[in-house]
């Protein structure tokens, strides 16, 4: 083993520094070393010289493989939203596609109640004891029953399918002049349809008669008639309405008959208040009682279990 002075001249100890480097990093300089430095302990070992470092280099490291490619892999598509409003606002700041998104969300909502309220239903106070006691007005009122005057639904897109039919509650737009002048009120109205186009009404003594035929009217209570008389004509187009409290309803026979395009829909339903929910039109009880049968069969027999 090779044993290096410390009293070298520098530039000595740096060929000695140099030396031992290429020793360290030439494979076979490095077993030549190991086995005892000039080759002697390789022979005396009974080993045959060793190759030089190339030849090892090629007899031992096996060649690299060159490493395959990877295959391409397709990307994924980016993700593309189809809300109009995502598209529009996606190179806005989040918090500004935040607000976007709720401004738009309560427009939306808005938009759609009124939409609903114009073309689909729409819902009614009762202000006036003349449909009493079918339709209820709250106290104080002359003629009120109730503490809290119905709230009612009106069907505004069914006359669009088919017309109006005797015995229907109507809400409708009262000839402005022409009530006025009898009623000193006009606007919406609610009453009941008694009179079709081109038909006579005749009222006596209380009574009506439909082109010379009495009328039924169960709704009508006694202490609610009132004891007029007269006869009018419907004409073509042309609706004639009635309160159910007779005594106390300012009607068609005061202010006249009422133009198809004035009818704004049918009451079909009193939601207001909850003791005072019922339904207005033909198979209105079957609703109800299917309405209030389903979760009462429900919770009997979950009582059951």
């Amino acid at each position: 083993m090779r044993t290096y002075s410390t009293g070298l001249e520098p530039g000595d100890r740096l060929r000695e520094l140099r030396e031992a480097y290429e020793t360290l990093t030439d494979p076979y300089r490095r077993a030549q070393y190991d086995l005892g430095g000039d080759g002697a302990g390789s022979a005396a070992a009974g080993l045959e010289p060793l190759a030089p470092a190339a030849t090892i280099a090629t007899a031992t490291i096996p060649p690299i493989r060159p490493y395959p490619e990877p295959e391409p892999v397709e990307a994924e598509p980016a993700y593309r939203s189809r809300n109009p409003i995502d598209r529009m606002t996606a190179r806005l700041p989040r918090p500004w596609r935040i607000a976007i998104d709720w401004i738009v969300t309560i427009a939306g909502a808005i938009a759609i109640v009124l939409a609903i309220k114009a073309w689909v239903v729409n819902p009614y106070r009762i202000p006036s004891s003349s449909m009493e006691p079918t339709l209820h007005c709250a106290r104080p009122g002359a003629g009120c029953e109730s503490r809290l005057s119905d709230r009612v639904l009106a069907n505004r897109f069914i006359y669009h399918f088919r017309s109006p039919r005797r015995g229907e509650i109507i809400v409708f737009n009262t000839p402005t002049a022409a009530a006025e002048a009898a009623c000193n009120a006009s606007g919406t109205f609610v009453k009941r349809l008694i009179g079709l186009p081109g038909e006579t009404v005749n009222e006596r003594n209380g009574v009506l008669y439909i082109d010379g035929k009495r009328l039924n009217e169960p709704y009508i209570q006694r202490a609610r008639r009132d004891h007029r008389s007269g006869t009018w004509k419907v004409p073509a187009g042309h609706y004639f309405f009635m309160g159910d409290n007779r005594i106390q309803s300012c009607d068609s026979r005061a202010w006249g008959s009422v133009a198809r395009s004035a009818l704004i829909g049918e009451v079909f339903m009193t939601y207001w208040p909850p003791n005072r929910i019922s339904f207005h039109f033909v198979g209105g009880a079957l609703a109800l009682g299917l309405f209030l049968y389903v979760p009462l069969r429900r919770r009997r027999r979950s009582g059951l279990r």
